[in-house]
């Protein structure tokens, strides 16, 4: 037997967007973890980074009670959505894709143009009704791009044209907006601190803002894109007009389809990154002492993972307790010698081979399983530490 003791290895992975949860893929990576080393110690995290997973995340790692909300969809149809509740805490926790997220509309239905964070600010109203004191909000993975109007409409603000008439709180809108009305905001927002967590630091305007780095992803032409950008610019100079608030160029106001520097001027809301601080509500910290290896995963990790996604953040903390750290993407792309330097040693594809999204989705716990198991071999093998002999008898280093 070898003289080393069982390997302690730390599983942080976030959620695979639109195939599996961050709960689910831990869940995966550990049982392929186990394969190549029965006798580990294994320590099962979800992360997030403010996006798709948060809800989950609160209620699983805080014991955070669920609260559902049938809301208005992003295409203003109802949907089932929920926040997380601390009672103890008097704090909300809210995952704005649950309400306002692409995953809930077909792909022929998305037109950041058209859509609304109407739901999000729903959701936000029930948490005040509820006697939140703090309301912390998940930004990402929204179906939007209306800087946050729709989300300030539920709240009482109105948007007025240069007819005095009500605009319908979508990202077309925008460039029509001629006023600000805030004489009929909810009073209670007042009384209430408001985090806003995301995963990006892109202004709300231009080249890198809101509309042109995301706005393709949610069905916008360039066209479209074009007109978005020029609205999130008239939204901006009304926030500075109306409400004395300049949120256009601080970094993470085009999060969420500018929702960022929505929450902050109309809530005055302090701009967080995301993962880090889910990481110290998860107690990463405490889960690293004494671990050998860290394992995290997302569904692309690329050139944008180091602009504070949590695989990002994970690697970050694993280096500085002098942890090696590996990734499993679903997809690999450009950039990712960026994450070599941050403290992510080596990157992996769970794919096997050629093969289609739809393919890759429906496989994709298995895959993660399968890809676990072999970077693990990999590691214990580099250590001149072998898995498990099919005898049963762990094989030590090489003999010369």
């Amino acid at each position: 037997m070898s003289s080393r003791p069982p390997l302690t290895l730390v599983i942080a992975p976030n959620a695979l967007k639109g195939s599996c949860s961050a709960s689910a893929a831990a869940a995966a990576l550990a049982a392929g973890a186990r394969c190549a080393a029965p006798e580990a110690e294994i320590r099962q995290l979800a992360v997030a980074d403010g996006g798709d997973g948060l809800l989950e995340i609160a209620c699983a790692s805080l014991g955070a009670e669920r609260r559902p909300l049938r809301v208005t969809g992003p295409a203003f149809n109802q949907v089932d959505a929920a926040f997380a509740w601390l009672p103890a805490e008097r704090t909300a926790i809210i995952e704005m894709a649950l309400a306002s997220g692409l995953a809930l509309l077909a792909p022929a239905a998305r037109d950041p143009r058209a859509t609304t964070s109407l739901g999000t600010g729903e959701l936000m109203r029930a948490a005040l009704t509820l006697g939140a004191e703090t309301l912390i909000v998940g930004l990402g993975g929204s179906a939007t791009n209306d800087g946050g109007i729709g989300m300030a409409s539920a709240l009482g603000y109105r948007f007025l044209d240069a007819h005095g008439q009500p605009l319908r709180p979508v990202g077309a809108a925008l460039a029509r907006i001629a006023r600000i009305d805030g004489t009929g905001v909810d009073p209670r927002l007042q009384g209430a601190r408001v985090e806003a967590i995301c995963d990006v630091e892109n202004p709300l305007t231009g080249a890198t803002g809101a509309a042109a780095t995301y706005g393709p992803q949610k069905g916008a032409t360039p066209e479209a894109v074009a007109v978005l950008d020029a609205g999130l610019r008239r939204l901006a100079e009304r926030l500075r007009q109306d409400l004395d608030c300049d949120a256009e160029d601080v970094p993470g106001a085009g999060a969420a389809g500018g929702l960022g520097a929505g929450l902050l001027a109309f809530c005055a809301a302090e701009l967080r990154p995301g993962a880090e601080l889910v990481l110290d509500l998860i107690g990463l910290e405490r889960a690293l002492e004494g671990a050998d290896l860290v394992l995290t995963a997302e569904g692309r990790i690329d050139a944008q993972t180091v602009c504070g996604k949590a695989p990002a953040a994970v690697a970050a903390r694993a280096r500085r307790h002098g942890i090696p750290c590996i990734g499993i993407g679903g997809s690999v792309g450009e950039g990712i010698e960026a994450l070599h330097g941050l403290g992510l040693d080596a990157v992996f594809s769970l794919c096997p081979g050629p093969i289609d999204l739809a393919e890759a989705e429906r496989r994709v716990e298995a895959l993660l399983a399968k890809t676990a198991e072999q970077v693990l071999r990999a590691f214990l093998a580099g250590r001149g530490q072998g898995p498990p002999s099919p005898s049963g008898r762990e094989r030590g280093p090489r003999q010369r």
